[in-house]
C-alpha cells in the first residue's frame, strides 16, 4: 500500500479477524515446520535433492511464520519497534518469501526431470549441482529483497504508526519494483510449475497405474491450487496498481475504499498463509505409511523419499518398467 494514498479506517472487526487469521497460520505452520525441520535433520541421514529442498523450504517459511507475533501486537495496538525493525522484518518476509517461491519451482523441476529423463538424471542428479541451484536461490532472493528496504516505510491507520506501507521516490521506481516482484515473484514460477506439471500429466496418460494415476493427478491439482490461491490474489492488486499507474496522472491519485484497504489486507493473510500449508501436505502424504513410537509417519515419509530416489533412477536403467516406480517416487509426497 502506497503511503502517498489516504488510508481509510478499517473497522476493530476486520482488524480482529485479520489477526485471528495470522494467529492461527502461525500456530499451525510455527510447530509444523518445526517439525519437518526436526525430523529431517534428527532421522534421514541419506537426504534426496528432494528431501533437501523439503528442508530450505521448512526453514524459509518457518522465518516467515516468527515474524506474526510482532505483526499481530503491531496491528492489535501500534508498530512500536522502530523504522530500522520495520525494514528489517519487511526485508526477511521478501527475502524468504522469493526464497519459498524458487524452491517450490526448483522441486517441481526436478520432479519432472526426474519422470520424463530418468536417464540423464542418472548424470545430473549430483550434490554438487544441486548445492550450487540452493546457493543461487538463496542470493537471488536476498538481492530481490532490497527493494523491499528502500520503499517500506511507516504511516497512521486507525491512528496508530503501522509498518504496512510502501512509499516510492519516483513513479519510475513503483512501475519497475512492481513489474520485478510480479514477474519474478510470481509469473515466472507459476508458469514453469504449469509447464511441468502439464507435461508430466500429459506423460500420465501413456502409462497405466490405476489408482495411483488418480492420485497423482489430485496431487498435482493440490499443488497447483494452493499455489494461485495464496499468491494470485497479491500479484493481481500489484497488477492494478501498476495499470492504474500507467493509465492516470500521478497528482490525481484517487483515494482508496475501506473495501479496498480490506482487500490489500487478505491477500497479505494468504501470503502467509502459504507458509504454514506445507507441512499439512506432507501430513497427508504421510497418512498411508505405518508409524511406531520409535519412527512417526513424518520420519517414514521422508526416510522412504530419500531411499527411493537412488534405487529408483538405478534401477530405470535397468527395466522399462521402472519407469512406473520413477513415478510413483515423484508423488509419493
Amino acid at each position: 500500500m502506497s503511503s502517498s494514498t489516504l488510508t481509510p479506517e478499517l473497522t476493530r472487526d476486520t482488524l480482529t479477524w485479520f489477526c485471528v487469521i495470522l494467529g492461527l497460520s502461525f500456530l499451525v505452520g510455527v510447530p509444523g515446520n518445526l517439525l519437518v525441520i526436526w525430523t529431517i535433520l534428527r532421522h534421514v541421514q541419506q537426504r534426496s535433492h528432494t528431501v533437501v529442498l523439503i528442508l530450505h523450504l521448512a526453514a524459509a517459511d518457518l522465518l516467515v511464520l516468527i515474524t506474526l507475533p510482532l505483526w499481530i501486537y503491531s496491528l492489535a495496538r501500534s508498530w512500536v519497534f522502530g523504522e530500522a525493525s520495520c525494514k528489517a522484518m519487511v526485508y526477511i518476509i521478501n527475502t524468504c518469501m522469493y526464497s519459498s517461491v524458487f524452491l517450490i519451482t526448483l522441486m517441481s523441476v526436478e520432479r519432472f526431470l526426474v519422470i520424463r529423463y530418468p536417464f540423464k538424471m542418472l548424470r545430473w542428479k549430483t550434490k554438487a549441482i544441486m548445492d550450487k541451484a540452493l546457493v543461487a536461490i538463496w542470493v537471488l532472493a536476498f538481492l530481490l529483497g532490497i527493494p523491499s528496504i528502500l520503499t517500506s516505510s511507516m504511516d497512521e491507520i486507525n491512528g496508530t504508526e503501522q509498518c504496512l506501507f510502501k512509499e516510492y521516490s519516483s513513479v519510475a521506481q513503483e512501475v519497475v519494483f512492481l513489474c520485478l516482484e510480479t514477474l519474478v515473484g510470481f509469473v515466472v514460477p507459476f508458469s514453469t510449475l504449469a509447464v511441468c506439471y502439464c507435461l508430466v500429466a500429459t506423460h500420465l496418460r501413456t502409462m497405466h497405474f490405476g489408482s495411483s494415476k488418480q492420485k497423482s493427478t489430485v496431487l498435482i491439482s493440490s499443488v497447483v491450487v494452493a499455489f494461485v490461491l495464496c499468491w494470485l490474489p497479491h500479484h493481481v492488486l500489484n497488477t492494478v496498481d501498476l495499470v492504474s499507474i500507467l493509465a492516470e496522472d500521478p497528482d490525481d491519485a484517487v483515494p482508496v475504499s475501506v473495501a479496498q484497504t480490506a482487500i490489500v489486507f487478505i491477500s497479505g493473510a494468504l501470503a502467509f498463509i502459504s507458509s504454514s500449508v506445507n507441512p499439512v501436505f506432507y501430513s497427508f502424504a504421510a497418512r498411508n505409511f505405518q508409524g511406531s513410537l520409535q519412527e512417526s509417519r513424518m520420519v517414514r515419509l521422508f526416510q522412504e523419499l530419500s531411499s527411493h530416489t537412488s534405487s529408483k533412477l538405478r534401477g530405470s536403467a535397468k527395466l522399462k518398467g521402472s519407469e512406473s516406480l520413477l513415478v510413483q517416487h515423484f508423488f509419493s509426497v
